[in-house]
């Protein structure tokens, strides 16, 4: 099945950047449907429904960790750069230069 979600021609990719780029795409799709919940949480007025919903949106955010994990696991600067931002009160951009700065 063709897909758009390569920029250069799949046959000359590798096994391993295929796959980074799917789970790219999965941790797109993920934060989409964390969006979207979001969404319908807010307006759905049925409260098992709405409990639903809820339940769903908890599953998108494991998907989303889940994949987030893997591509850090894969490209190690990212996961340094990510390891300097997240989880760290206080500015989230100075903490994005300083890490930038610090991984080189």
């Amino acid at each position: 099945m063709p897909t758009n979600q390569y920029h250069e021609p799949p046959q000359e990719l590798s096994a391993q950047v295929r796959t980074f780029a799917r789970m790219c795409a999965s941790l797109s799709e993920e934060s989409e449907a964390i969006g979207w919940y979001e969404q319908r949480i807010a307006v759905e007025e049925d409260p098992v429904a709405r409990e639903i919903m809820v339940d769903s949106l908890g599953e998108e955010y494991k998907h989303f960790s889940m994949e987030l994990e893997f591509l850090l696991r894969a490209k190690p600067k990212w996961r340094a750069i990510a390891q300097g931002i997240l989880f760290k009160d206080g500015g989230i951009v100075s903490h994005g230069e300083e890490a930038e700065e610090a991984a080189g």
